[in-house]
């Protein structure tokens, strides 16, 4: 037995002992429901079925600090029941509690709207809000969370245990023009979608931080920290390449402007995209961060990783939101002015 395979044969002992312990202390079964997305054909339902106190159930709020969002007890196995539009779909929770399911012939006009999921003996079911995109739309956002809108200083693991666990939600911080950014380079009916190597556990914190800091609301891409069959932690990198390849074959008529920075592996991951498939790339443009956040990010103030070869592709460097802006000229959504790093003038769709 390897080294991961032990992590997981603890992790799934504790789990299951502790979902035992709560239920004879009255615990339930509670759903929460992340935000999902989907077209006219399909749509992906997320969420995740927890127990929780009877006694103890207001919900968090920004004043809490970090680590409460890491105290759950995720149920495995547990039968749910999601309801979308016109479709209804019975399914389970895997082994950490986690509900993804595609739902197809939902029979929804493209906007927001809102699917239940429902377990046994739980109260109200959840609802989860999913995202269903035009098939008209030919162009969206995929952006980067941790040091691109969000200051937080990964992955250095002191100052990221800091601001995951201790700091309260209402204090962390965004990067300065990213929300200005964001809604300058789409049309309203344009999607964005946020992706991070972040936990799951932190999605309510990441969606109360984005709709105080005027955010353009979009589907959250998390994940689990948890141990897998070949390693004791997910990969990062990995997670991001999975889900952008989901995205593109989820959306086959859309382009994507990508949006990241230069602390982690994001040049090296967007460039292996616009390598695979120039023709599914807009921009890139990558938050540069500055010599003292990159000593907190890896422990040195020089870059790790070149900037990437986006192959023609349009991409611009910037310290924030402003600065990003500033090189795509007075109308981002038309053509951009000339900027140092620009191979071909940036025209909206």
């Amino acid at each position: 037995m390897g080294i991961s395979d032990a992590a997981r044969w603890v992790e799934r002992r504790m789990r299951r002992a502790g979902v035992r312990r709560k239920a004879k202390a009255n615990w339930v079964p509670k759903v929460i429901g992340f935000t999902g997305y989907g077209s006219s054909l399909k749509a992906r339902v997320i969420g995740r079925v927890l127990l929780e106190d009877r006694a103890e159930s207001a919900p968090a709020n920004s004043l809490q600090r970090g680590y409460r969002q890491f105290l759950t007890t995720p149920v495995p196995e547990m039968p749910v029941t999601v309801t979308l539009g016109a479709r209804t779909v019975e399914t389970r929770a895997n082994e950490e509690g986690y509900v993804e399911v595609l739902i197809e012939n939902h029979g929804l006009e493209p906007g927001w709207h809102e699917a239940l999921v429902d377990v046994p003996l739980g109260p109200a079911p959840a609802r989860a809000p999913v995202q269903i995109i035009s098939d008209d739309v030919t162009h969206g956002v995929i952006c980067d969370i941790d040091d691109t809108i969000m200051v937080t200083n990964l992955p250095r693991a002191a100052l990221a245990a800091w601001n995951s666990w201790v700091l309260r939600a209402k204090n962390r911080r965004p990067v300065a023009g990213m929300s200005e950014f964001l809604g300058a380079i789409r049309s309203p009916q344009e999607p964005v979608f946020y992706l991070s190597t972040g936990a799951w556990n932190t999605y309510e914190t990441l969606r109360e931080f984005m709709e105080r800091n005027n955010f353009p609301r979009g589907p959250m891409l998390l994940t689990d920290w948890g141990p897998t069959q070949t390693a004791l932690f997910r990969s990062g990198v990995e997670h991001k390449r999975v889900q952008l390849r989901n995205l593109l074959i989820d959306f086959p008529h859309i382009s994507w402007t990508l949006v990241g920075d230069n602390g982690q592996h994001d040049p090296m991951i967007y460039s292996d995209l616009v390598f695979e498939h120039p023709n599914r790339v807009t921009m890139v443009a990558v938050r540069e961060l500055t010599p003292q956040e990159h000593i907190f990010a890896h422990g040195t103030a020089r870059i790790l990783e070149q900037p990437g070869d986006y192959r023609g592709v349009l991409s611009i460097f910037g310290a924030n939101g402003f600065e990003l802006l500033a090189q795509l000229g007075p109308s981002p959504r038309g053509e951009s002015s000339s900027t140092q790093h620009e191979t071909q003038p940036y025209k909206k769709r």
